[in-house]
């Protein structure tokens, strides 16, 4: 297909009407444990617009190979929405955020019992600005969106791979000395936090069974060692013991349990089951106290506001009003509330991405009911920005976003 084809075609979808929404959404909803921060930076815009990006000549991330320009910086568009996808195809974005990725889970059944709850990945094609299935265990997008980190095969991994998204290409492999099941790039992007464990924290076992619903079926088993702050430079591996938490019965929250970088990138933490509730460690693999920062961050994925002066806090619907709490980061007070179910990532100081639904479209029918939507502080307006979550024939399962910042 050439340009020409490209662009018209992008207009053409763009143009076409939207699908109406279905009724029904939450009048309560779940309780979420914990998720991963998001890493953006502030940017300010105001337009809605969606075409698909061109490839054009600039040097690319590893200088080798075609010199390609990434789809998310040939689009700008200060929105780029397509609420008739779910699971997307194509790239979404807003204010300074996009939807890097996106994962399904599917339990795997293994010779003797045991389960695999593999992910399977959708990740952005940088060349065509469309979602790719990938065949990776895990990853992480950089800061920029030019490269993922990539682990492989049955986790945990022995080696992270470091991948074009341009050309698809792993440019880089790092060995590394402890197995390691998760990934995340820092703040800056010049390091990764890797969480290493002793067994694949993503598989049950036939023989630590648990009851579920009345029903006995393969259970965790904790296996976290501790974790590798790794130096993209360098290729260097500093790793620091961290067993996760259990109580004294031996009770753990989950067998996968990941280390998260801090906003500021000078720490890391982890779920803990009591007070603080998080457990934050120096890069020299320390024990410190809550970074002031960060204290009254809750479980709620969004975090910091990117200017560090509200956090994106938790679920506080009641009386069947769908909304979670806007706080200020100084005091921990309440500042407002947004029609958003589970707030997922900033776009920029003043809007943020959520699982949610329009409450004047949405009847209050099924809390599973939920499309990506963007949220402005201080205001009611909603913006859909996928269509509402569903399973697919390629990706059997409610999908989950991976959110990276849209340009270093």
């Amino acid at each position: 297909m050439n340009v020409d084809e490209l662009v018209r075609d992008s207009l053409r979808e763009q143009a076409a009407e939207q699908t109406p929404l279905e009724p029904g959404f939450a009048d309560r909803v779940l309780a979420v444990r914990r998720g991963r921060r998001n890493r953006t930076i502030a940017c300010t815009a105001a337009a809605t617009a969606a075409v698909v990006a061109v490839a054009v000549g600039v040097p690319a991330l590893t200088g080798g190979g075609d010199e390609v320009r990434p789809a998310s910086e040939m689009n700008k568009s200060d929105i780029i929405a397509h609420p008739d996808q779910s699971p997307p195809r194509n790239m979404i974005a807003a204010g300074d955020t996009a939807l890097s990725a996106f994962f399904v889970r599917k339990a795997v059944k293994q010779p003797g019992g045991d389960i695999v709850n593999t992910r399977v990945y959708g990740l952005l094609d940088q060349k065509t600005a469309a979602y790719r299935k990938t065949k990776w265990a895990f990853l992480d997008v950089a800061p920029g969106m030019r490269t993922a980190a990539v682990l492989e095969g049955d986790l945990p991994a022995k080696r992270i791979g470091l991948l074009d998204m341009i050309t698809g290409k792993v440019e880089r492999w790092i060995p590394v000395d402890h197995g390691v099941a998760s990934v995340e790039f820092s703040p800056d992007g010049t390091k990764l936090l890797a969480t290493t464990y002793s067994k694949n924290p993503d598989r049950d076992f036939a023989d630590h069974p648990q009851n579920v619903n009345g029903k006995v079926v393969p259970g965790p088993v904790p296996s976290r060692t501790g974790f590798s702050v790794v130096d993209l430079g360098s290729g260097e591996e500093n790793w620091h013991k961290a067993p996760q938490w259990k109580d004294e019965s031996g009770f753990l929250f989950n067998s996968r349990d990941d280390l998260e970088w801090s906003k500021d990138g000078r720490s890391v933490s982890s779920d803990i089951g009591d007070e603080p509730f998080r457990q934050y460690y120096d890069l020299n693999g320390d024990k410190i106290d809550i970074p002031a920062s960060e204290k009254y961050v809750s479980n709620a994925e969004a975090g910091l506001s990117p200017d560090g002066k509200l956090i994106g806090g938790d679920f506080s619907g009641h009386g069947g009003k769908v909304s979670s709490e806007i706080v200020d980061s100084r005091t921990g007070e309440r500042v407002t509330t947004v029609p958003g179910q589970q707030l997922l990532a900033w776009a920029d100081d003043e809007r943020i991405i959520a699982w949610g639904c329009d409450p004047k479209r949405c009847s209050g029918k099924g809390e599973f009911h939920n499309q990506l939507i963007l949220l402005t502080v201080g205001s009611d307006k909603v913006i859909q920005l996928s269509g509402f979550r569903k399973a697919s024939a390629e990706y059997p399962g409610r999908w989950n976003p991976v959110f990276t910042q849209r340009w270093s």
